[in-house]
């Protein structure tokens, strides 16, 4: 890294001195770009004839690797962030070795995925890639030794994005890590009608809220995300109108706590749900996010009846963590066992069929076998068909950090016991030979099946017939495993689909704004004002 990177700036505008153009002026004058001619050089290390001179970088010609870790919350910024570059000139490729500049865009949940983050930069830099990161890990400890001289976007910043990796193409470290805020009110993160590449041109993922109202002590995602900041529903019901108009099928609302909705902004989760029912065409789905039990007990009947709605998937994610009121004490979980226990035996009344999933830690500070017997229990009463096994790890700088560790062999243990239990039952056995209904979306991992999901957002695995994609079927069931169900279409059976518009290919941008899309013309002209002033320096190095 060179020297001139070792002084971190706080802001783009830092290294922007009162003579220079500002970053917005630099957008819109680029016919005032002028490649410098040298005299052409005999010597062996005389640069490759068809490449332009190492001095002349034009910002918005360079390809970018974007990779994500963590939740479908990072996804949707990494979306976000990929669909401003593109728009802007720059080109997203799935190879990082060809790619110019690396964006990283990290999770901080867990050890191992900050871990591979970190490896991530220590590869690129060998590489000699530009690199900019993102994502939770930079936000909440951005003066760690390994980010030091290297560009920063925070999580509520990456609307500028383009300014960023901009600026690090120049060779500069910028840093941006503030809050939004309108009038001292902090906002819920970048606009939602920014430009978007979508993994899947069939999901979208609309984050609802960024931050959450608890103070977990293992919890390191909260340093970085913050509190609480919801966004308009009005806002959120024209995203999800704008996804069903660009082809999309499926929605995923995300957020740390989906439960915690529109606490700060003076509405709640319901309201907003059945906002965006009456927007959802038929052939289309909604999938709820992770929802924390206290904020569900409120509204149970409520959302007993979203739930039962047919287009809104029965499927909930409701984190226990720990069947031992202690260690949720311990962890400042904000609930006891007989709160969760009463969230999803409602549900399971009222909403029959529901999938409940729900998370747990092995083996945080404190937990005794007889508070870990306790969760082996309530796994057996309740044989949740989609459970996430967490061992714990400490992270740096949570309170949890700093209690007395359980041994790292007998966290593995219980890990490795809580699994063997999960892999005991198979939850979709009786489900054999039933007729269901699914909406297709993806291909399988192993590219040998289309994936779809039942009401219950159960997986289903379907031929693969391209008439299929982003359609909702009806399959007869006929075989089923651990984690999926096999089902073959009927052939009387009706097909529906969400919408009449095509689904934009994979790769090409989503919701440009009028705006925006009058400023991509207005580039337009620029790019070929440069590539015109450059043939003659062409001409003159092939001479």
């Amino acid at each position: 890294m060179p020297a001139a990177c070792d002084s971190v700036l706080e802001d783009i505008e830092d290294i922007v001195s009162a003579e220079d153009l500002k970053p917005h002026d630099r957008q819109f004058v680029r016919k005032n770009v002028f490649p410098k001619v040298r005299k052409r050089n005999s010597q062996k290390n005389i640069q490759a004839e068809d490449d332009p001179p190492s001095d002349s970088i034009i910002p918005g010609a360079q390809k970018i690797w974007i990779r994500t870790w963590g939740c479908s919350h990072n996804n949707s910024d990494g979306e976000y962030m990929a669909g401003q570059l593109a728009a802007y000139g720059y080109k997203i490729t799935d190879n990082s070795a060809e790619a110019d500049l690396w964006l990283l865009n990290s999770c901080t949940v867990k050890n191992p995925a900050e871990d591979h983050f970190r490896n991530s930069i220590k590869k690129a830099q060998e590489g000699k890639k530009k690199v900019v990161l993102a994502g939770c890990v930079p936000q909440a400890q951005p003066r760690q030794d390994y980010l030091k001289g290297l560009s920063i976007i925070g999580v509520q910043q990456i609307d500028r994005v383009v300014e960023v990796v901009e600026e690090t193409i120049k060779g500069h470290s910028v840093r941006l890590l503030g809050q939004k805020k309108d009038n001292g009110k902090r906002l819920g993160g970048a606009r939602l009608d920014l430009p978007k590449i979508r993994k899947n041109p069939l999901i979208e993922i609309i984050s609802i809220n960024t931050g959450c109202l608890n103070a977990c002590t293992y919890c390191k995602t909260k340093h970085a995300r913050g509190d609480l900041a919801s966004y308009p529903i009005e806002e959120l019901v024209n995203r999800a109108k704008q996804s069903f108009q660009e082809g999309v099928c499926e929605i995923w609302l995300t957020s740390e706590d989906t439960g915690a909705y529109g606490r700060d902004i003076g509405t709640d989760l319901p309201t907003l749900l059945w906002k965006l029912v009456e927007a959802i065409p038929e052939g289309a789905m909604l999938r709820l996010g992770m929802t924390n039990p206290p904020y569900i007990l409120e509204h149970l009947e409520e959302m007993a009846k979203i739930l039962s709605h047919p287009r809104v998937y029965a499927f909930l994610h409701i984190p226990v963590q720990s069947a031992s009121d202690s260690v949720l004490m311990d962890m400042k979980r904000e609930y006891c066992v007989a709160d969760f226990k009463q969230v999803v035996d409602f549900l399971k009344e009222k909403v029959p069929g529901i999938t409940i999933a729900t998370d747990i830690i092995c083996g945080f500070p404190g937990e005794t076998d007889e508070d870990f017997q306790e969760t082996m229990k309530l796994v057996e009463q309740y044989r949740f068909p989609s459970l996430f096994i967490n061992q714990f790890y400490p992270r740096p700088g949570t309170p949890a950090a700093k209690m007395h560790q359980v041994p790292a062999a007998v966290k593995k243990q219980r890990t490795k016991d809580l699994s063997q239990l999960f892999h005991s039952y198979n939850p979709y056995d009786h489900k054999v030979g039933e007729r269901q209904r699914v909406l297709v979306t993806e291909e399988s991992f192993d590219s040998n099946y289309y994936v779809a999901h039942n009401p219950f957002y159960e997986q289903v695995l379907v031929p693969k017939d391209p008439l299929l994609m982003g359609k909702m079927v009806e399959v007869n069931i006929y075989e089923a495993g651990k984690h999926f169900m096999k089902g073959k279409p009927v052939s009387d059976a009706r097909v529906y689909s969400a919408s009449i518009t095509r689904p934009l290919g994979k790769g090409e941008v989503s919701g440009l704004t009028e705006v925006s899309k009058r400023h991509f013309l207005i580039m337009i002209p620029c790019y070929v004002s440069v590539i015109i002033l450059y043939i003659p320096f062409y001409i003159c190095m092939k001479l």
